[in-house]
């Protein structure tokens, strides 16, 4: 009897063995759940994200898909302290086991299953933890999970067969996710320590690691004492694994969980403007004059020039990978080297926040101050404003939302103008106040904008970059995409046609009062900021220029050709088809984007030569390949004999004239020109300046141009746009290691005269009042 129990359990046992072998032998050929193909075992699927790069090497962000925030890094660049801590907590027998710890596994089924103990510890290796990140998606009851087990079982021993043992772990501490849009070990040790991988001191890693077990319950972010203990945890098993001496445990478990968390999210850090433009247009597709509305025809037409002129340009569209399909910025990790200069993005959003923050907004918000029609100019009639403010509230996602939930157009009306509490934003951070949702849009209409952007005038690359206050909150981009009118920075334009049809610096003209017709037959008076200033005289065109004199300008233009001058601004890289050959437009009401008049600018530092900017001086792919290279794009605008004569006139702007703020406020002494733009009532401030080596504009003003100071004194462009270039390049001058330098100076033939010959320049009676370099 006893023989035949035991021959029976034999048989039992054979019958299991043989039926257990069964089963995995089902499950690697695939006839049982799901088996991953050797392709896809030895290429598993990872989405990386995209790093963008600073030119002096910092990263400015990432692109990813949501909850795909990985950026690859290998084995080599691990710090030996995430490797001992994930091995000494997570697979003691890493190193000897090929996929299963038999070991583990029986210690797990027999305490875990059998004495229900349930802190025994698990049994899953690092490769079957890895095997479940890759190939397991979340099972939906007890039974598809212990099938999805033994599936993982058979995944990780194959593994083991294509990896070596430091590619297994590369591969898990890439795929993690550590939550808060941290996917991966280096997103993860930027996020919580500030720190590249390489760096992490011992506490961090262990920190890092013991969120592997379970990284909601063990996040430092949310549960700080809680993480601490799991800390703890895994420094003590790096102390039975010798991985770190009884000393070093004793002071590293009582030390503080401290972290240096840096939010991940495209709306934030550095140049988050520059990010999301070059996100655009590197994802843009083809243009087709169907999918553009009729009053998006200039966006058509600049969109299809782009297209054929921009390698950057839809770059995703026309460049594909080895298996044919094209790139993208979201999942092939690639990495975009822009020509910003982190320092310069810095000192240039300091500058932004400094002057419109701690100055300028204030002085807004001090004026409009109990306004009925506030954050609007007093000459807009109360029933325009209402119409605005209506049709802002039918573009918020908040009526959006109402509508489509079916809520009545009166009881919309009723939220909109019923008090609640919110955060709004401030200079200073958010603050939580009570305000109707109709308020809440006139406070953040009160916010001025700006766009700003800086390059070198030689080789087109773009140094810093900012398209608005705060790019979380006001995303409309006024470096590169918005345009607003110009105002007097359009005359450098007029007095270089002027110079190219044979006029001079020295060139005078009476100063009064004109009445011009138009090309439609209309009378058109311009008026001056100072009219009494010199009136009825001869002065020069240097003076005009230095001076920003309407009447010397409108003068001018009289004598020039319109046409010629809507050519020579497309010339100078104006793509905006809409500008109209009138008289008129020598005063600026022509609207060009801050991008557009920087690039234009470069040809008076340039010898006549315009470049084109340039963000971005390479791409490559994952493994440091470089994909592409971009160069600049020149054009030769105007002779360099012409961009001498600017550059006399130009220079006296700031030397001796409505630019000299630059000199007294901010102590900038380098050789310069520039010019100062205001437009009517205020509406738009402007400031571009130039030295031998940096062009950077500046444009200050509201939402709308009704939004806008009703006082010169604080709307004019020295005092809304100019200040912000000053600060910049007061920081930037500062920065020695940035090579830029007050010293340097325009390089000018000695030869060369701006009135054409040596006794002209120097005769009484075109020196008036001292006006000509000597």
């Amino acid at each position: 009897m006893i023989k035949k129990i035991v021959i029976g359990l034999w048989i039992f046992l054979a019958a299991v063995v043989l039926v257990t072998a069964g089963i995995f032998v089902a499950i690697s050929k695939g006839w049982i759940g799901y088996m991953p193909l050797v392709e896809e075992l030895e290429n598993p699927s990872y989405k990386f994200a995209t790093e963008i790069y600073s030119e002096d090497g910092k990263v400015l962000g990432t692109w990813s898909l949501e909850k795909e925030n990985r950026v690859y890094i290998g084995y080599d660049e691990l710090s030996p302290h995430i490797i001992h801590a994930l091995i000494a907590t997570e697979d003691i027998r890493f190193a000897e086991h090929s996929g299963i710890d038999v070991k583990a596994l029986v210690r797990a089924v027999v305490k875990r299953g059998l004495l229900m103990q349930s802190q025994a510890g698990g049994g899953s290796t690092i490769t079957q933890q890895l095997s479940k990140l890759l190939f397991s998606p979340r099972a939906e009851s007890v039974t598809e999970r212990v099938l999805q087990k033994s599936i993982e079982w058979v995944i990780a021993v194959k593994l083991e067969r294509y990896y070596t043992k430091e590619e297994i772990l590369s591969l898990y501490l890439n795929k993690f996710d550590f939550l808060n849009n941290s996917v991966g070990i280096k997103t993860a040790s930027f996020t919580y320590f500030g720190a590249e991988p390489k760096d992490l001191k011992i506490e961090e890693a262990a920190t890092l690691v013991g969120m592997c077990k379970n990284p909601a319950l063990y996040n430092p972010l949310r549960f700080n004492e809680r993480a601490k203990g799991r800390r703890n945890v895994v420094l003590r098993q790096m102390l039975k694994a010798d991985y770190i001496t009884q000393q070093e445990h004793d002071s590293l478990k009582n030390l503080p969980l401290t972290l240096k968390y840096n939010r991940v999210d495209h709306k934030e850090g550095p140049a988050a403007y520059l990010r999301e433009y070059l996100r655009g247009i590197m994802t843009a597709q083809k243009p087709e004059k169907k999918n553009y509305r009729g009053w998006q025809q200039q966006k058509f037409y600049e969109d299809s020039v782009a297209w054929e002129t921009s390698p950057l340009y839809g770059w995703c569209a026309k460049n594909k990978k080895k298996d044919g399909t094209n790139y993208s910025i979201y999942t092939d990790g690639l990495k975009i080297y822009t020509t910003v200069n982190s320092r310069m993005q810095q000192y240039a959003e300091e500058a932004v926040t400094e002057h419109l923050g701690g100055h300028l907004q204030s002085r807004f918000f001090a004026e409009k101050a109990k306004k009925k029609t506030a954050p609007y100019s007093w000459r807009l009639p109360p029933e325009k404003v209402n119409e605005i403010l209506n049709r802002s509230i039918k573009q918020s996602d908040r009526y959006r939302s109402m509508k489509a939930s079916g809520i009545s157009e009166a009881a919309i009306r009723k939220a909109f103008d019923t008090p609640e509490p919110m955060s709004v934003y401030t200079w200073n951070g958010n603050k939580d106040t009570i305000m109707t949702p109709l308020d809440s849009i006139k406070y953040y209409k009160h916010f001025l904008r700006t766009g700003f952007m800086s390059m070198d005038p030689v080789t087109g690359h773009v140094k810093a970059y900012v398209g608005g206050p705060n790019y979380t909150y006001f995303q409309y981009d006024m470096a590169m995409v918005g345009r607003r009118q110009i105002g007097s920075t359009v005359k450098p334009f007029v007095y270089a046609l002027a110079m190219e049809n044979g006029f001079t610096p020295c060139d005078e003209i009476r100063k009064i009062e004109q009445t011009f017709i138009t090309e439609a037959g209309e009378p058109w008076s311009p008026r001056t900021s100072d009219p009494k200033k010199r009136y009825g005289e001869m002065v020069t065109l240097k003076w005009g220029l230095a001076n920003s004199d309407n009447w010397i300008t409108a003068n001018l233009m009289s004598k020039l050709n319109p046409y010629s001058l809507v050519r020579l601004i497309h010339d100078f890289g104006v793509l905006n088809q809409q500008i109209e050959p009138v008289i008129s437009l020598c005063l600026g009401p022509c609207e060009i984007s801050v991008g557009e008049m920087v690039s234009a600018y470069t040809a008076f530092s340039n010898k006549g030569i315009r470049v084109a900017p340039l963000f971005v001086s390479r791409i490559e792919d994952n493994d440091g390949n470089v994909l592409a290279t971009f160069t600049p794009q020149m054009e030769e605008v105007v002779s360099a004999s012409s961009t001498y004569k600017m550059l006399t006139m130009l220079r006296a702007v700031i030397n001796e004239g409505s630019g000299g703020r630059i000199r007294r406020n901010y102590g900038i002494t380098v050789d310069m020109g520039g010019k100062t733009g205001t437009t009517n009532y205020n509406a738009d401030g402007w400031f571009m300046g130039f030295t031998p080596s940096l062009v950077s504009g500046v444009w200050v003003g509201g939402e709308e141009p009704d939004i806008h100071f009703d006082t010169m004194a604080d709307g004019q462009g020295a005092s809304m746009a100019l200040p912000v270039w000053g600060l910049y390049m007061k920081k930037v001058f500062a920065d020695k290691t940035l090579g830029y330098e007050q010293s340097e100076t325009f390089q000018i033939p000695e030869d060369f005269h701006p009135c054409g010959n040596k006794e002209e320049e120097d005769s009484p009676t075109q020196g008036l009042d001292g006006l000509f370099d000597r």
